[in-house]
């Protein structure tokens, strides 16, 4: 009797060793690489301040902060890159953003460029140091805290959709190369490895969801877009093939009320600097949201 009751615990050690090292792969393969900014200053020239950001879990943000030019408050814009990014791979944007009147801010999420490690990263942590980077723009002064928006990147982007169901403060959101369901992202990943749905891909998911405290219907763009009362600019590029175009038009076929815009360019998944060539249509986007913001 007691041999057999030293198997069955041998072999429960053994099970639980076993998974924990199964889960322990799942973190490290899922793991977003850290990039760090490559110089401390802005090679743009715009007048930045190098600035830290509390976030959750006692962590803090890196980020640099562009003031709008002028005495009156301005409007502003937060710009959140996307998964193993920084706010550096964004600068494409922030000439043009400043140039057209607004003051911008670029921060690097929990476990990306210059800001703290923590456990894990996620897409709804995004969103949470989305949120804490917004509360802290809204309170610099020279920004109008009536007049922000969000420009996000892939998984930036799906942040900044899910704050903005969550929260009606801000003025809109231009959502770049955002995926429509993070299953549909997940699966499309393990398929590019080989690795078969059944059984490891439907327990990674599964996993993933227990980590993150989120199931993925409740995060998912294709969902949260119909929760949004603000202005969204989904933009896509033709040739993008991490995240298909066809994910964007899924997300606008599912919102609700004419809020939502979708504009489709050439370009891959990361060609931030292909916006460059389209920025007036982001700007105008913007303009006009802020317009009718500050005459509500």
């Amino acid at each position: 009797m007691q041999n057999t009751l030293n198997t069955i615990l041998i072999v429960l050690l053994l099970i639980a060793t076993l998974t924990g090292i199964f889960h322990l792969l799942i973190r490290i393969w899922l793991r977003a690489p850290r990039i760090r900014e490559q110089n401390n200053q802005l090679r743009s020239g715009l007048p930045y301040h190098e600035i830290s950001i509390p976030t959750a879990n006692g962590k803090r943000l890196f980020g640099w902060f562009i003031a709008a030019q002028g005495d009156a408050a301005a409007p502003a814009v937060a710009v959140l890159h996307g998964w193993g990014g920084n706010a550096e791979m964004m600068l494409p944007l922030a000439v043009p953003l400043h140039g057209a009147g607004y003051a911008v801010l670029l921060f690097d999420a929990r476990n990306h460029g210059r800001s703290d490690s923590d456990s894990f990263s996620s897409m709804p942590r995004f969103a949470e140091d989305l949120e804490h980077a917004l509360d802290w723009l809204a309170r610099q002064p020279g920004v109008n805290a009536e007049r922000i928006a969000v420009v996000g990147h892939s998984v930036g982007a799906a942040a900044a959709l899910l704050s903005a169901s969550r929260h009606r403060s801000l003025a809109g959101v231009i959502s770049i190369a955002s995926f429509s369901h993070p299953e549909t992202m997940m699966r499309r990943m393990l398929a590019s490895h080989h690795i078969p749905y059944a059984p490891l891909g439907w327990y990674v998911l599964h996993y993933v969801q227990r980590v993150i405290g989120h199931q993925f219907s409740d995060i998912a763009p294709c969902n949260t877009i119909k929760k949004i009362s603000c202005p969204v600019l989904l933009v896509h590029g033709t040739e993008d093939t991490i995240v298909p175009v066809e994910e964007a038009e899924f997300i606008y076929a599912n919102r609700c009320g004419d809020n939502v815009r979708l504009l489709i360019l050439p370009g891959d998944h990361d060609s931030v600097d292909e916006l460059e060539k389209h920025v007036d249509e982001l700007t105008a986007f913007l303009d006009q949201i802020m317009a009718r913001r500050k005459v509500s």
